[in-house]
């Protein structure tokens, strides 16, 4: 006979413990840790039958690209890396009322209208509210096999019986459950053995399952880790409920590449895709607001222009704030020591409120330029050009570095209207000519005094 036993779970980590505490002492999470069953089969290891031999090959061979289904919805199939592989798992993360289930509805809207079966499984919705949905994204005249249940056995026997299935929706991972566990749906036991066996199914079944799963008050998502492990891809939806802008972002993908970026609007309709996000997220910009600054960035293979607003504010007494929105806090801190180690602008007695406008996150380096542009026409109350954009990352010794895909970033600033564009000095060892668009003024700087003199009055004293 079986033998349950007894042990301490934390739903944040996974981390086993033989005891409960209120706080994890491995991840330091408060209340995670819960009782969970465990049912041992008895049994000696003898008498379990020998595993087969398996077989090894060489490296070296011929292995042609996977195939894929195109969804049809240009931003989302980008991200992917080209549309969905056969017997692929993706993982699709994001805050609560961002707009997930609202994406995927669509997506298997859109793959069913060519042909393609698909079926969405809900276990938070029942199927009158995804019905409801539909209507008002207008696609309930789409071919998609609903149902609402979150008992995984009886999901696996009807995905079994199901034929030439292409896309299986599961909404959302943490609500399945499988009466094989003695736990609740949503701990860590029950997201993993039910993550497994819809995975396993779908490379049995030859179609494609996403798993769409919720996330804790940090951003990251719940449940254990290694559910990011087990999946082929994971995808975070990210934006600011107040902004219409949604960003959809791939973190992992075993199929294409992890720094790709889509780009959604939220309308009364749905998601609407934005095909050129650079025009969108500057629609609102004034170029004549001391302490706003153009940044051409790069966003996996597309080039993005983004405004960088920076506010300064005296702080005579006590510590100086530094406040953050959309960029790295502490490459803030290390900017603004050098520039006031390096090039001179004091800043220990003032506040700082950096903001990337339009809620998009800017996680690469040849940002530091933007920002050092912004902090200083905002400390001197100078504006910056307004045709002039700015690229390139700033070392401790105050040089600005190159980075890469400059020509990228060029054009789509030709293209938007630009005139200017500040980037860093091409060194003289072998460096090919840049080829900037006809019409963009390149100004090239190797330090970042170079940059705050522009600001500067002639006098050289700051303003605040």
């Amino acid at each position: 006979m079986a033998k349950a036993t007894i042990r301490y779970v934390c739903q944040a980590c996974g981390a086993v413990t033989p005891k409960w505490a209120g706080r994890c002492e491995t991840c330091g999470e408060w209340n995670t840790v819960e009782e969970e069953a465990v049912v041992a089969r008895p049994g000696p290891a003898a008498k379990q039958q020998p595993g087969r031999s398996i077989a090894f090959v060489g490296l070296a061979g011929t292995a042609e690209p996977p195939p894929r289904a195109a969804i049809g919805i240009a931003e989302l199939d980008r991200v992917l890396g080209g549309g969905l592989v056969p017997s692929s798992a993706v993982l699709v993360g994001g805050d609560p009322g961002i707009g997930k289930s609202t994406l995927l509805l669509q997506a298997a809207a859109k793959l069913a209208r060519s042909g393609k079966r698909v079926l969405y499984v809900s276990g938070e919705e029942s199927i009158d509210q995804i019905r409801l949905r539909a209507r008002r994204l207008g696609v309930a005249d789409s071919a998609i096999g609903l149902a609402a249940a979150i008992n995984v056995r009886d999901i696996v026997a009807a995905l079994e019986q199901a034929q030439d299935t292409t896309l299986v929706v599961i909404d959302s991972i943490q609500t399945m459950w499988m009466d094989a566990i003695d736990s609740a749906p949503g701990t860590v036991a029950q997201v993993r053995a039910c993550s497994f066996e819809l995975i396993r199914l779908a490379k049995a079944g030859n179609f494609a399952v996403v798993l769409v799963g919720h996330v804790t008050k940090d951003g990251a998502l719940a449940g254990p880790r290694v559910l990011e492990h087990m999946v082929d891809a994971v995808l975070y939806f990210e934006g600011d409920r107040g902004h219409q802008f949604r960003i959809l972002r791939a973190v992992k993908n075993r199929f294409g590449a992890t720094d790709e970026i889509g780009v959604f609007e939220m309308t009364d309709a749905g998601l609407a895709e934005v095909p050129n996000p650079s025009a969108l997220f500057l629609a609102e910009r004034r170029g004549n607001i001391a302490g706003s600054a153009v940044f051409a960035g790069l966003e996996g293979t597309r080039p993005v222009l983004v405004e960088v607003q920076a506010l300064l504010a005296p702080n005579p007494g006590g510590s100086p704030r530094r406040s953050v929105i959309g960029w790295d806090s502490g490459r803030l801190s290390m900017l603004l020591a050098v520039l006031e180690t390096r090039a001179g602008l004091r800043l220990n007695q003032t506040d700082v409120y950096l903001n990337i406008a339009g809620g998009l996150r800017v996680t690469e380096p040849a940002a530091d330029l933007a920002v050092a542009a912004a902090i200083a026409s905002a400390a001197f109350e100078a504006p910056t050009s307004p045709g002039m954009v700015y690229f390139g990352e700033v070392g401790l010794s105050g040089e600005v570095r190159q980075v890469a895909q400059a020509e990228a970033r060029l054009k789509e600033a030709a293209k938007l209207g630009f005139d200017a564009a500040t980037l860093p000095r091409r060194v003289a060892h072998g460096n090919r000519r840049l080829a900037a668009p006809d019409g963009l003024r390149l100004e090239e700087i190797g330090h970042i005094s170079d940059l705050v003199g522009r600001f500067a009055p002639e006098s050289g004293t700051k303003k605040l």
